[in-house]
């Protein structure tokens, strides 16, 4: 993503505009099968920006509840939980205090005014918001263009949202979301840096992307000019999943060029905002979008970002928030890679290859196995529980062969003999694997005979 964008003010009307028209650009991609993408030698178009700081917005902390995947648009209280949520001075805080009160958005809004007085920290503006909620959101023609453009609206609390969100101290109450976030999409890694990148920036954006797609990673950025666009296509070009995260709203695509490709990863992916669909990009926003690209991801990856770079805004959110922190490393001259070195010298993982990205991301953990089907390929193999599972990234790139005779080794010492006996391979075939794993740091030899997963 890119440095922090600079863009005209636009009000954040409740006028409902068209869906823009798909830009004319090729949207074809690579085959799957290519060894990986090809360079590309041309730096995105330079536009004016700025930096802005991440804007302090208040917590909001509730578990996830069960609801429907996708709101009911005719139900009455989907309509109240838009209006509630869009409402000018309404931030997360205190529209959780209010909800805790009155029960549900429907009752937020039918409350009088001295009932919303006795709400802690609801003061007269907001009171006065509330009481007019429908002169200042018009969810129903929100929800006419939602419905007409093939839009869900996911609201925070219900099946649907995405749980790692959940994680954020201000989580969006509601998300826009144009094609489907999907239980795959917990194994993500966000890719963002600078608007105006060198060819090596483009070059290694895209094989990286490209090369997690591959691994069954989702791709998450910005959809900004240069380090963005490059990730979303490395990841098309795998036949991947991507996500993009918007800075303005899904009927005011920003930039205009990228709406072809923005319609693309809603076919293969989704494009998500927080903001209603007419409202037009504005500094203060990017902020806010960082913080959704990195609650939505394990980790995040910056590729080239100058010294003042929005980039390095999401990079200090992912790190608040737990989540690994990585860079890639440019020359040791280059004014675009100043950022990323900065990062690295603070303690950011310094990442060559896709393998060093999986291999921050570290165990995935039983729930994992689960929601995305991973399956221990030694399960039901006699004398072996299968209990292991996937406990690297690293294991994601890894063929069926190799996955074969590596979930057949306890953490234990295991003997080659019963490694042999338990895969049903021929013996030569699981000694060069073995091999192979004890490269990828998976495997260690104990002894001649003996070996054990690591």
């Amino acid at each position: 993503m890119a440095d922090a964008e600079e863009v005209k003010d636009g009000d954040r009307s409740a006028s409902i505009a068209n869906p823009p028209e798909t830009a004319g650009r090729d949207t074809s991609r690579r085959s799957a099968d290519a060894l990986g993408p090809p360079a590309r030698d041309e730096p995105a178009r330079d536009e004016p920006a700025r930096d802005e700081p991440a804007r302090d917005e208040p917590a909001r902390d509730e578990p996830a509840r069960d609801g429907p995947a996708r709101s009911n648009l005719d139900d009455p209280d989907s309509v109240a939980a838009l209006r509630l949520s869009l409402l000018p001075g309404a931030g997360p805080k205190a529209i959780r205090r209010l909800l805790d009160r009155f029960g549900s958005p429907s009752g937020v809004l039918a409350a009088s005014g001295p009932e919303l007085a006795r709400v802690e920290r609801v003061g007269p503006r907001l009171i006065h918001a509330i009481r007019t909620a429908p002169h200042h959101v018009d969810a129903e023609s929100i929800v006419a263009w939602c419905r007409k453009g093939g839009v869900a609206i996911v609201r925070e609390g219900h099946r649907g949202y995405p749980t790692r969100l959940v994680d954020l101290d201000t989580p969006p109450p509601i998300l826009f979301v144009r094609g489907e976030i999907s239980a795959a999409d917990e194994l993500a890694v966000a890719i963002v840096g600078t608007r105006h990148p060198t060819p090596y920036g483009l070059r290694h954006a895209e094989r990286l992307a490209f090369g997690l797609a591959k691994a069954g990673v989702t791709v998450i950025s910005g959809l900004a000019r240069g380090i963005d666009a490059a990730s979303h296509e490395g990841a098309l070009g795998a036949r991947g999943r991507t996500i993009a995260v918007l800075g303005s709203g899904l009927g005011q695509i920003y930039p205009a060029e990228h709406a072809g490709l923005a319609e693309t990863i809603g076919g293969s992916g989704a494009v998500v905002s927080e903001f209603p669909p007419e409202a037009k990009p504005r500094a203060g926003m990017f902020p806010r979008r960082n913080r959704v690209i990195a609650g939505l991801s394990l980790a995040t990856l910056v590729i080239e970002a100058p010294d003042r770079s929005g980039s390095l805004i999401t990079a200090r959110l992912a790190g608040e928030q737990g989540r690994a922190v990585l860079a890639l490393p440019g020359p040791v001259n280059s004014r675009a890679s100043r950022g990323c070195h900065a990062l690295i010298r603070d303690g950011a993982t310094l990442v060559r290859s896709v393998d060093d990205v999986l291999e921050a991301i570290g165990p995935i953990g039983d729930s994992t196995e689960a929601d995305f089907g991973i399956r221990d390929a030694s399960a039901g193999v006699e004398g072996h529980t299968g209990e292991h599972g996937v406990r690297s990234g690293v294991e994601l790139t890894l063929n069926d062969l190799e996955r074969q005779v590596l979930h057949t080794i306890d953490t234990a010492a295991t003997p080659i003999d019963q490694v042999i006996q338990r895969s049903g391979l021929p013996a030569h075939r699981v000694l060069a694997t073995v091999s192979v794993l004890e490269m990828r740091h998976l495997v260690r030899r104990l002894s001649g005979q003996y070996i054990a997963r690591i």
